[in-house]
């Protein structure tokens, strides 16, 4: 035990799995993305990060959008009246406790101690501790979901007591079925750190969707079995099941790297202890990232008001609005943030390993410049459209005319934290992949109070907006904070360059609101309401804006125009 498994002791591999399998190589770096856009020069480690990068995109991107369609048929079956609003809290109750305990808590700090030890030679070791924590959180995460399940009762109603009784037993129920989606999560999440180490990334990128396509193709399959809102149960026993296949995929894909299972259980070793002393910054730190979900919704059952041309409460409406505006917003931060940050994160954990600040520095800076290249003019699209945006997605069934004003509302709010969240998302990873969690966690923290204490203030006179604006303005502080702390251990942050492209990505993305609005506006007045009118007008308003905006910043030479589209072309 302890002894490192040298090259020759490896089980054999295909070549095409060799490739992106850095425990092959002569080099790992060499095997990776040091961001394939992410200089002048692309070299082969460049192409190939481009490839993952444009892959993960692609594949989240398929994944965002039949999430979209998941939505836009649960909206049709729930609405977002009280059955709805039950799920929404209810599943948040286990997604909350997983970013505490699960997921990407584990990846954060279980990612750059697994590289490290490869990075040492010392494989074996590495084995022990995945398969060890593996073990760890099926048995810690167990103990706290049938935990959960005993005290759900008091709990519940104890974290929502504005909600009407029905309402309020209907999301104990779900929460009680829905919680030992945390196990495997927690599972999930190591396999996932162990995958993504090895440059595994497309089942991963694809595994969301499979998770999606069930979720639907369960709710349409059980909901005729429940009759009012008890269909809701269906959606939930979807989920389910989509987690569960989730799992198995990502499970199914450690046979193309050489991780094999260890039957061992390891919980006092110095390598398990290192894990967990990062992993509680970094349990904190995402956890109360995620805790302002709940905050929103927990805030939204305290609006005042009727709903209206309705009559009903509002605090039945908010928290279940905010959630749908939410979906939409995560599609395109989804689609690019999350993917060019997963894709790094290993290769960010192995600069800092070998303590090769500049390159990090690099990396790190560019993909913040490519992030605002598409979040901008995204958020500035939404900013224009999101009515018509929200009418389009869910205005059908359940989900009447006087609810869309509501929930383009929050979704026109959350359109300002766009660009700073997936900045947020990158300068976390970076701040994980030096070891550093305590800084981003005490930095997570402002944004908790912040995030907080712009809800409560602004609830009562602006309602979902207020609460909505909260997250906006706290998530933009926490970047400018983590910005200032990373001066200094990366000796700067190429700050001018950052400015430079985000002025002019900017001006670009004004050019593509102004297009799409005027354009859409037009199309709107000819065509009418009807759904295929509502698609043609917006599709042919963003499809307008977004050739304006290719042609701005051509035009106005942001480099990392011209190296994404490099990429797109290799």
């Amino acid at each position: 035990m302890g002894d490192s498994t040298d090259r020759e002791e490896l089980p054999p591999l295909p070549p095409r799995a060799r490739r992106f399998n850095p425990a092959y190589a002569i080099d790992p770096i060499d095997e990776e993305f040091a961001g394939s856009a992410l200089g002048p020069e692309p070299t082969e480690q460049d192409r190939r990060i481009g490839r993952s990068t444009v892959f993960f995109s692609i594949a989240t991107g398929a994944s965002r959008v039949v999430g979209l369609v998941r939505e836009i048929i649960a909206a049709g079956y729930f609405g977002v009246g009280p059955a709805m609003t039950a799920f929404t809290i209810a599943f948040q109750i286990p997604n909350l406790v997983r970013s505490l305990f699960a997921d990407a808590a584990l990846q954060g700090a279980f990612v750059p101690v697994f590289t490290e030890q490869l990075e040492a030679g010392n494989r074996r070791e590495a084995f022990r501790l995945a398969s060890t924590l593996i073990f760890l959180m099926t048995a810690v995460l167990g103990v706290i979901t049938a935990l959960f399940i005993l005290i759900a009762p008091f709990l519940v109603p104890a974290l929502v007591p504005d909600l009407d009784q029905e309402t309020q037993d209907l999301t104990v129920a779900l929460s009680q079925l829905l919680f030992p989606i945390l196990v495997m999560l927690g599972v999930s999440g190591i396999v996932v750190g162990v995958l993504n180490s090895f440059n595994r990334f497309a089942v991963f990128a694809i595994a969301p969707l499979f998770w999606n396509l069930a979720i639907i193709g369960v709710l349409v399959a059980l909901s005729p079995m429940f009759s009012g809102d008890d269909r809701i149960y269906a959606y939930a026993i979807g989920v389910l099941v989509g987690t569960a296949l989730q799992l198995a995929m990502v499970s199914w894909d450690l046979r193309h790297t050489p991780f094999r299972m260890l039957r061992v259980f390891e919980w006092r070793s110095d390598l398990v202890k290192k894990v967990l002393l990062l992993m509680l910054p970094v349990t904190i730190s995402l956890g109360l990232i995620n805790v302002n979900l709940v905050i929103n919704s927990l805030v939204g059952a305290l609006v005042p008001g009727t709903l209206a041309g309705t009559g009903e409460a509002l605090a039945n409406y908010a928290p279940a609005a905010i959630d749908k505006a939410f979906r939409i917003y995560m599609l395109p931060q989804g689609m690019f943030s999350v993917a060019v940050t997963t894709v790094i994160f290993p290769t960010l954990s192995r600069y800092a390993a070998r303590r090769d600040y500049d390159d990090l520095r690099r990396t790190m800076a560019n993909g913040m410049r490519m992030i605002l290249l598409v979040l901008v003019p995204a958020a500035a699209a939404i900013l224009v459209l999101s009515e018509p945006m929200i009418r389009l997605v869910y205005q059908r069934g359940e989900f009447s005319p006087e609810e869309t004003p509501l929930v383009a509302t929050a979704l026109f709010w959350f359109a300002f934290s766009l660009p700073f969240n997936g900045l947020f998302l990158i300068l976390t990873r970076t701040f994980f992949s030096l070891q550093r969690p305590w800084t981003p966690t005490w930095i997570a923290a402002l944004n908790l109070v912040v995030t907080a204490a712009v809800a409560f203030a602004l609830y009562k006179p602006y309602g979902v907006a207020g609460i909505v604006a909260g997250t906006a303005i706290a998530t933009a502080a926490s970047v400018v904070a983590q910005v200032i702390v990373l001066r200094r251990p990366l000796k700067g942050i190429e700050f001018p360059q950052l400015v430079n492209a985000a002025v002019r990505i900017t001006l670009a993305s004004a050019a593509l609101a102004g297009v799409s609005w005027l354009l859409w506006d037009q199309l709107d007045a000819v065509l009418g309401r009807s759904t295929i009118a509502q698609a043609i007008s917006l599709g042919v308003a963003l499809a307008a804006g977004g050739l304006v905006y290719l042609g701005a910043i051509l035009a106005l030479r942001v480099p990392e125009a011209r190296q994404l589209l490099g990429v797109v072309r290799r």
